[in-house]
Protein backbone atom coordinates (compact mmCIF):
# COMPACT_ATOMS: atom_id res chain seq x y z
CA UNK A 1 0.00 0.00 0.00
CA UNK A 2 1.58 3.12 -1.15
CA UNK A 3 2.23 6.30 1.80
CA UNK A 4 1.49 8.95 -0.45
CA UNK A 5 -2.41 9.64 -2.23
CA UNK A 6 -3.82 11.81 -5.19
CA UNK A 7 -7.25 12.84 -5.73
CA UNK A 8 -7.82 11.88 -9.77
CA UNK A 9 -10.29 13.79 -11.54
CA UNK A 10 -11.88 11.14 -13.76
CA UNK A 11 -14.50 11.72 -16.15
CA UNK A 12 -15.18 8.00 -17.70
CA UNK A 13 -12.88 8.80 -20.80
CA UNK A 14 -9.72 7.76 -21.64
CA UNK A 15 -7.77 10.60 -20.84
CA UNK A 16 -8.58 10.60 -16.94
CA UNK A 17 -8.12 6.64 -17.15
CA UNK A 18 -4.69 7.39 -18.31
CA UNK A 19 -3.96 10.02 -15.90
CA UNK A 20 -5.07 7.66 -13.34
CA UNK A 21 -2.81 4.59 -14.09
CA UNK A 22 -0.23 7.29 -14.29
CA UNK A 23 -0.35 8.31 -10.91
CA UNK A 24 -0.40 4.87 -10.16
CA UNK A 25 3.14 4.32 -11.97
CA UNK A 26 4.15 7.42 -9.75
CA UNK A 27 3.33 5.46 -6.79
CA UNK A 28 0.20 7.48 -5.54
CA UNK A 29 -3.06 5.75 -3.93
CA UNK A 30 -5.86 7.03 -6.34
CA UNK A 31 -8.89 8.66 -4.74
CA UNK A 32 -11.42 9.40 -7.86
CA UNK A 33 -13.93 12.38 -7.97
CA UNK A 34 -16.29 11.96 -10.57
CA UNK A 35 -18.82 14.95 -11.45
CA UNK A 36 -22.19 14.39 -13.02
CA UNK A 37 -23.20 18.04 -14.33
CA UNK A 38 -26.32 17.17 -16.46
CA UNK A 39 -23.87 16.24 -19.67
CA UNK A 40 -25.79 13.98 -22.52
CA UNK A 41 -23.56 10.93 -21.44
CA UNK A 42 -23.72 11.19 -17.71
CA UNK A 43 -24.70 8.04 -16.93
CA UNK A 44 -22.25 6.19 -18.96
CA UNK A 45 -19.62 8.23 -17.95
CA UNK A 46 -20.41 7.41 -14.37
CA UNK A 47 -20.75 3.59 -14.79
CA UNK A 48 -17.20 3.62 -16.43
CA UNK A 49 -15.99 5.64 -13.36
CA UNK A 50 -17.26 3.24 -11.42
CA UNK A 51 -16.03 0.59 -12.97
CA UNK A 52 -12.47 1.85 -13.31
CA UNK A 53 -12.30 2.59 -9.51
CA UNK A 54 -13.12 -0.90 -9.15
CA UNK A 55 -10.77 -2.04 -11.22
CA UNK A 56 -7.94 -0.27 -9.68
CA UNK A 57 -9.13 -0.59 -6.09
CA UNK A 58 -9.44 2.99 -5.55
CA UNK A 59 -8.52 4.14 -2.44
CA UNK A 60 -12.24 5.97 -2.10
CA UNK A 61 -14.69 6.99 -4.98
CA UNK A 62 -16.49 10.74 -4.56
CA UNK A 63 -19.51 11.43 -7.14
CA UNK A 64 -20.75 14.91 -6.88
CA UNK A 65 -24.03 16.14 -8.97
CA UNK A 66 -22.94 19.87 -10.28
CA UNK A 67 -26.23 20.87 -11.45
CA UNK A 68 -25.21 24.35 -11.54
CA UNK A 69 -23.34 24.25 -14.75
CA UNK A 70 -26.38 22.77 -16.51
CA UNK A 71 -28.40 25.53 -14.99
CA UNK A 72 -25.96 27.88 -16.06
CA UNK A 73 -25.56 26.54 -20.10
CA UNK A 74 -24.77 27.42 -23.50
CA UNK A 75 -22.96 24.15 -24.20
CA UNK A 76 -24.31 21.64 -26.47
CA UNK A 77 -23.15 19.36 -23.99
CA UNK A 78 -25.90 20.01 -21.76
CA UNK A 79 -28.35 21.86 -23.59
CA UNK A 80 -30.76 19.51 -25.12
CA UNK A 81 -31.80 22.57 -27.77
CA UNK A 82 -28.22 22.81 -29.02
CA UNK A 83 -26.66 19.82 -31.84
CA UNK A 84 -23.58 18.35 -30.81
CA UNK A 85 -21.92 19.24 -33.89
CA UNK A 86 -19.64 16.82 -36.34
CA UNK A 87 -15.45 17.19 -35.72
CA UNK A 88 -14.22 19.68 -37.31
CA UNK A 89 -10.67 18.60 -36.48
CA UNK A 90 -9.02 21.56 -38.48
CA UNK A 91 -10.97 24.09 -36.68
CA UNK A 92 -9.12 27.15 -34.09
CA UNK A 93 -12.75 28.08 -32.76
CA UNK A 94 -13.74 27.38 -29.27
CA UNK A 95 -16.64 24.92 -29.86
CA UNK A 96 -20.13 24.74 -28.94
CA UNK A 97 -19.43 21.86 -26.57
CA UNK A 98 -16.85 24.09 -24.43
CA UNK A 99 -18.81 24.67 -20.45
CA UNK A 100 -17.36 28.21 -19.18
CA UNK A 101 -15.11 27.71 -16.61
CA UNK A 102 -15.71 23.76 -16.33
CA UNK A 103 -12.64 23.18 -14.84
CA UNK A 104 -11.88 25.53 -12.29
CA UNK A 105 -15.37 24.40 -10.91
CA UNK A 106 -13.91 20.90 -10.77
CA UNK A 107 -10.47 21.74 -9.92
CA UNK A 108 -11.86 23.91 -6.80
CA UNK A 109 -14.02 20.58 -5.22
CA UNK A 110 -10.75 17.80 -6.13
CA UNK A 111 -8.71 20.76 -4.36
CA UNK A 112 -11.09 20.42 -1.22
CA UNK A 113 -10.95 16.58 -1.16
CA UNK A 114 -7.13 16.50 -1.46
CA UNK A 115 -6.94 18.59 1.04
CA UNK A 116 -9.26 17.00 3.39
CA UNK A 117 -7.55 13.59 2.67
CA UNK A 118 -4.35 14.93 3.14
CA UNK A 119 -3.46 14.14 -0.67
CA UNK A 120 0.21 15.28 -1.67
CA UNK A 121 -1.31 15.40 -5.48
CA UNK A 122 -4.26 15.94 -7.57
CA UNK A 123 -4.01 14.94 -11.44
CA UNK A 124 -6.02 16.22 -14.57
CA UNK A 125 -6.33 14.87 -17.58
CA UNK A 126 -6.34 17.32 -19.83
CA UNK A 127 -3.86 17.79 -23.01
CA UNK A 128 -2.70 19.60 -26.14
CA UNK A 129 -5.82 19.38 -28.33
CA UNK A 130 -7.99 20.41 -25.44
CA UNK A 131 -6.34 23.70 -25.17
CA UNK A 132 -6.40 24.33 -28.55
CA UNK A 133 -10.03 25.03 -28.45
CA UNK A 134 -10.95 24.59 -24.75
CA UNK A 135 -9.21 27.95 -22.60
CA UNK A 136 -9.43 26.17 -19.46
CA UNK A 137 -7.26 23.68 -20.42
CA UNK A 138 -3.56 25.54 -21.10
CA UNK A 139 -0.87 25.17 -19.34
CA UNK A 140 -1.14 28.99 -18.43
CA UNK A 141 -4.72 28.09 -17.13
CA UNK A 142 -3.28 25.05 -14.68
CA UNK A 143 0.00 26.83 -13.78
CA UNK A 144 -2.49 29.93 -12.16
CA UNK A 145 -4.44 27.25 -10.36
CA UNK A 146 -1.36 26.43 -9.06
CA UNK A 147 -0.69 29.24 -7.35
CA UNK A 148 -4.82 29.16 -6.24
CA UNK A 149 -4.38 25.98 -4.72
CA UNK A 150 -0.86 27.37 -2.58
CA UNK A 151 -2.58 30.71 -1.27
CA UNK A 152 -5.99 29.34 -0.55
CA UNK A 153 -5.04 25.96 1.30
CA UNK A 154 -3.97 25.85 5.11
CA UNK A 155 0.06 26.54 5.28
CA UNK A 156 0.61 23.09 5.65
CA UNK A 157 -1.04 21.98 2.79
CA UNK A 158 0.87 21.38 -0.15
CA UNK A 159 -0.79 19.91 -2.85
CA UNK A 160 0.84 19.45 -6.85
CA UNK A 161 -1.19 19.91 -9.57
CA UNK A 162 -0.50 17.73 -11.77
CA UNK A 163 -1.81 17.80 -16.26
CA UNK A 164 1.11 14.92 -17.65
CA UNK A 165 -0.03 15.51 -20.69
CA UNK A 166 -0.81 18.76 -21.10
CA UNK A 167 1.54 19.42 -23.97
CA UNK A 168 0.64 15.65 -25.64
CA UNK A 169 -1.33 14.67 -27.86
CA UNK A 170 -4.06 12.19 -28.20
CA UNK A 171 -2.29 10.00 -29.88
CA UNK A 172 0.75 9.90 -27.34
CA UNK A 173 -1.90 9.31 -24.65
CA UNK A 174 -3.21 6.51 -26.34
CA UNK A 175 -0.17 5.09 -26.86
CA UNK A 176 1.16 5.31 -22.87
CA UNK A 177 -2.43 4.31 -22.08
CA UNK A 178 -1.49 1.22 -24.30
CA UNK A 179 1.71 0.93 -22.75
CA UNK A 180 0.73 0.96 -18.66
CA UNK A 181 -2.44 -1.51 -19.49
CA UNK A 182 -5.01 0.99 -19.21
CA UNK A 183 -8.62 -0.55 -19.66
CA UNK A 184 -9.99 1.40 -22.84
CA UNK A 185 -12.81 -1.17 -22.74
CA UNK A 186 -13.89 0.56 -19.29
CA UNK A 187 -14.27 4.54 -20.79
CA UNK A 188 -16.30 6.61 -23.12
CA UNK A 189 -15.88 9.66 -24.98
CA UNK A 190 -18.72 10.33 -26.54
CA UNK A 191 -20.78 13.65 -26.47
CA UNK A 192 -23.70 12.46 -28.04
CA UNK A 193 -24.82 9.46 -27.37
CA UNK A 194 -24.33 6.44 -24.15
CA UNK A 195 -24.29 3.23 -26.45
CA UNK A 196 -22.75 2.95 -29.49
CA UNK A 197 -20.71 5.75 -29.46
CA UNK A 198 -21.92 7.90 -32.38
CA UNK A 199 -18.51 8.39 -34.09
CA UNK A 200 -17.92 11.54 -35.87
CA UNK A 201 -18.52 14.08 -32.81
CA UNK A 202 -15.24 15.83 -31.94
CA UNK A 203 -14.36 13.54 -28.98
CA UNK A 204 -15.12 10.48 -30.82
CA UNK A 205 -12.73 11.50 -33.93
CA UNK A 206 -9.95 12.70 -31.63
CA UNK A 207 -10.02 9.12 -30.05
CA UNK A 208 -10.45 7.27 -33.15
CA UNK A 209 -7.49 8.81 -34.93
CA UNK A 210 -5.67 8.50 -31.63
CA UNK A 211 -6.01 4.50 -31.65
CA UNK A 212 -5.01 4.38 -35.43
CA UNK A 213 -2.09 6.31 -35.09
CA UNK A 214 -1.09 3.95 -32.46
CA UNK A 215 -1.67 1.31 -34.15
CA UNK A 216 -4.59 -0.26 -31.97
CA UNK A 217 -8.46 -0.80 -32.21
CA UNK A 218 -10.15 1.00 -29.90
CA UNK A 219 -12.73 -1.34 -27.91
CA UNK A 220 -15.66 0.62 -27.41
CA UNK A 221 -18.28 0.18 -29.76
CA UNK A 222 -18.94 2.89 -32.81
CA UNK A 223 -22.15 3.58 -34.51
CA UNK A 224 -19.64 4.32 -37.44
CA UNK A 225 -16.04 4.26 -37.79
CA UNK A 226 -15.15 6.63 -39.83
CA UNK A 227 -11.27 7.25 -40.97
CA UNK A 228 -10.57 11.03 -40.15
CA UNK A 229 -7.29 12.46 -40.67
Amino acid sequence: MSNKSAVILVSGGMDSATAVYEAIEQGYEPYFLHTSYGQRTEDKEYECAKALAEEVDAADFLHIETGHLSQIGTSSLMDEEMDVADADMESDEIPMSYVPFRNANLLSMATSYAEATDSEALFIGAHSEDFSGYPDCRPAFFDAFQNVIDVGTKPETDIELQAPFVEWSKTEIAERGLELGVPYEMTWSCYRDEEPACGTCDACAFRLEAFRNAGSRDPITYAERPEFS
